[in-house]
């Protein structure tokens, strides 16, 4: 039987529950690890988006709290070349297995993305894409393979970030187990670095910080410029947030993410235009920008900057092809403008310029203990801005405005989360609100005949619980 010989579950069941299955283990997953070997044990939360949502890619302030709910990922080092993942299902359906040779997670980036995309397997790239990464940006050749069981009860698709929750897990686990020592931050970059450029979905920073540096019960508060941890916000004792999943599927890799995305970046280069700022050709549809007055991010400019010398300048929408004769290029490594298409601009600039002016009202607000129900317009205006950008959709917006109808229950606001589209609403409410909020579920489930997930409570980052050592004990 393996047995924890360093670090501490702290009590959290689902530690030790993934335990107990490396030692009872299910179908399909059978002599999966050997008794010759640690295995290291890391797990990683899902996060809530309280305030700043998509403009992390401009550079906003974010307030984010880890979930209870997260993804455990044990690893144990092998003799051979191969790595092997073995993902858990739920339901007792079978795993989904995964088995290549590392010398094929070695190359280009833009290679691994596309040897992943072509396969059923893509699930895989989430794990697999640390070891690519973690050669590539740290020179670390492996030599060894692995195998990785990952199980994880972050649900998919809900807008609480399944995916960073299964890189930060997978990462941590790894680096423990090949003796790479990585500081928490460092670490959480990495992992956005295996979102962005082996999976190929353009996410912001935030997802991964959160998942691996927050703590329990605090919103973490993060700068994206490009990832700054300010002091966390401890949540007040009378108040709880609350998840509500609009049973509509939400996924970053989305056209409408992307295309928001862009958006705002292109609004970036019109106003970096039109402040005379320095710009240079960088390659195929970038640009570099010598930016002493905003730094390179479209949240530091500020909201009456923006009205009063950029507002009526910035065009409702553009065409892509319109776009790039004229500019260019934008800054963003991570997207690509399709000429064919015409997009947003002053709607997605004008979110990332907001939304941080938002996040940092909030943040004092809820540091002071201010009113609720001026935190609750905030996040219902960050909802507003949303809609204006194309991101909610009718389910999100049946959530939020069943919180408004009950706000004389005690409930002060809310807000779509995450990437949009879809998703999980974010409620701010008095706490004990668990009845008022499961009402709204079911009513919502009423009309909709979808019934929500509930989200509540909050749990340890990865880095605060640390990882498990665990070592077979034949006694």
């Amino acid at each position: 039987m393996f047995r924890i010989t360093q670090g501490n579950s702290r009590g959290l069941a689902d530690v030790e529950k993934f335990i107990g299955m490396i030692n009872d283990p299910p179908a399909g997953a059978h002599d999966f690890f050997q008794p010759d070997q640690p295995i290291f044990v890391a797990r990683a939360p899902g996060r809530l988006d309280v305030m700043g949502g998509i403009a992390d890619y401009s550079g906003s302030l974010v307030l984010e709290m880890p979930i209870s709910e997260a993804t455990l990922a044990a690893v144990q080092k092998t003799s051979d070349q191969t790595i092997r993942i073995v993902s858990l299902a739920e339901g007792g359906n079978a795993p989904l297995i995964f088995e290549t040779d590392i010398s094929n997670l070695r190359g280009s980036y833009k290679d691994i993305r596309s040897s992943f995309a072509k396969n059923e397997n893509n699930w895989a790239s989430y794990a697999a894409g640390c070891f690519t990464v973690l050669e590539s940006e740290l020179g670390i050749e492996f030599q060894n393979g692995a195998r990785i069981l990952i199980d994880s009860r972050v649900p998919i698709g809900k807008g609480v970030s399944s995916s960073a929750a299964i890189e930060v897990a997978a990462m941590q686990s790894v680096c423990a187990a090949f003796g790479i020592t990585i500081e928490p931050l460092e670490l959480a970059l990495l992992c956005q670095k295996v979102e962005n450029l082996i999976v190929g979905a353009p996410c912001g920073v935030m997802d991964q910080v959160i998942s691996h540096c927050g703590t329990q019960n605090s919103l973490l508060s993060l700068l994206c410029q490009p990832a700054e941890i300010r002091e966390s916000v401890s949540i007040p004792k009378d108040i709880e947030f609350w998840g509500i999943d609009s049973g509509v599927r939400h996924a970053v890799t989305g056209a409408d993410y992307g295309a928001v995305r862009v958006g705002a970046f292109m609004g970036y280069r019109i106003i970096a235009h039109l402040a005379g700022l320095a710009i240079r050709k960088k390659g195929e549809q970038l640009v570099e920008i010598d930016d002493w007055r905003w730094h390179g991010y479209l949240s530091n400019v500020t909201p009456e900057q923006y009205e009063q010398d950029f507002a009526e300048s910035i065009p409702e929408t553009i065409g892509g092809r319109d776009f790039l004769t004229e500019y260019g290029g934008t800054t963003d490594k991570v997207t690509r403008i399709d000429p064919e298409k015409t997009y947003a601009v002053k709607a997605p600039t004008e979110h990332g310029i907001y939304e941080n002016s938002r996040v940092n009202e909030f943040s004092q607000r809820l540091k002071n203990r201010a009113d609720l129900e001026t935190l609750g317009r905030l996040m219902f205006a960050s909802h507003a801005s949303y809609r204006a950008c194309g991101l909610t959709e009718p389910g999100t917006e049946r959530l939020v405005e069943l919180v408004r109808e009950n706000r004389k229950l005690e409930l002060y606001g809310a807000r779509i989360t995450g990437g949009g589209s879809g998703g999980t609403v974010a409620v701010l409410a008095k706490s004990g609100s668990r009845s008022v909020i499961e009402e709204i579920a079911a009513q919502y489930g009423r009309e909709t005949g979808r019934q929500p997930y509930i989200f509540h409570g909050s749990s340890p980052g990865c880095a605060e619980l640390g990882y498990l050592r665990l070592e077979w004990d034949a006694d």
